[in-house]
């Protein structure tokens, strides 16, 4: 049977060896990356446009393990080097200083997010007059969320957003257990495949109505403005669609949806 399946020239038999060729191939080049870069899924597909320039909605990124690969300048227990210690050293990732990474706050909605690490704070420290202040809207610490940082961890930024991460509500300072992998390669365009079948999947999926004196009008809160990423390794990375929020009208910030970069698996 088996050498009637290797040299089968037509018929069934061709269509399976070829489909089980396949097969094999994927698995082979997937074990390969997750060898490389020790994290699964090795990729997430950008869903949105808050690294612009330097990352785009349906790119594709490859990235390694959050300890994989430290560069002697990273924080310590980590492969993270932020933009204020990257500008020092001359470390740039991306267009910028620093290292990208994709990271899930538990505590916040939505797919992990894809941005840039930019300070790293201790615990009970006032990062005020370390912090870029166009990058805040705050006169001194009091007024600045996260000032004084509750615990140790990292502020981020999108490139393409005018505050940091842990001031316009995105997410909290990043603890080193949430970084999910630091961002590596990007391969323009690749990611729409995954965001098309995710968003496939998405308005396939049939949903039941919900009776009408059982609807929370309190649901219909507003989110803070700024955005994450979608898994791109089988399963945006890491990831799924980000939730859609809304900014009231008088604010200048952009909304959330161009605020945080989310990552959907691939």
């Amino acid at each position: 049977m088996l050498t009637r399946l290797r040299t089968a020239e037509e018929g069934p038999l061709l269509f399976v060896r070829e489909i089980l060729t396949s097969a094999l191939a994927v698995l082979a080049v997937g074990l390969l990356l997750f060898a490389v870069s020790g994290v699964w899924p090795p990729m997430v597909a950008v869903e949105s446009g808050s690294m612009e320039p330097h990352m785009y909605k349906g790119d594709l990124v490859f990235i390694t393990g959050p300890e994989r690969y430290a560069p002697d300048s990273a924080v310590e227990g980590t492969a993270v080097v932020t933009a204020e210690t990257g500008a020092e050293v001359d470390y740039r990732k991306f267009g910028g200083p620093g290292s990208v990474i994709v990271y899930d706050d538990p505590g916040a909605r939505g797919p992990p997010i894809i941005h840039r690490a930019m300070l790293w704070v201790e615990d009970g420290e006032n990062w005020y007059d370390r912090a870029n202040p166009e990058y805040m809207a705050a006169d001194n610490c009091r007024e600045l969320a996260n000032c004084p940082a509750e615990y140790s961890g990292f502020i981020t930024k999108g490139d393409n957003n005018p505050r940091y991460d842990q001031v316009s509500g995105i997410a909290d300072p990043v603890r080193p257990e949430w970084v999910q992998g630091v961002a590596r390669i990007r391969i323009p365009l690749l990611g729409w495949v995954r965001l098309t079948l995710a968003n496939s999947m998405a308005t396939t999926t049939p949903v039941a109505p919900a009776p009408v004196e059982l609807v929370d009008v309190t649901t219909m809160e507003t989110a803070a403005p700024d955005v994450s990423t979608t898994n791109a390794a089988g399963g945006d990375a890491p990831a799924t669609t980000a939730p859609l929020q809304v900014e009231p009208p008088e604010l200048s910030e952009p909304s959330a949806t161009s605020a945080r970069a989310d990552a959907l698996a691939a």
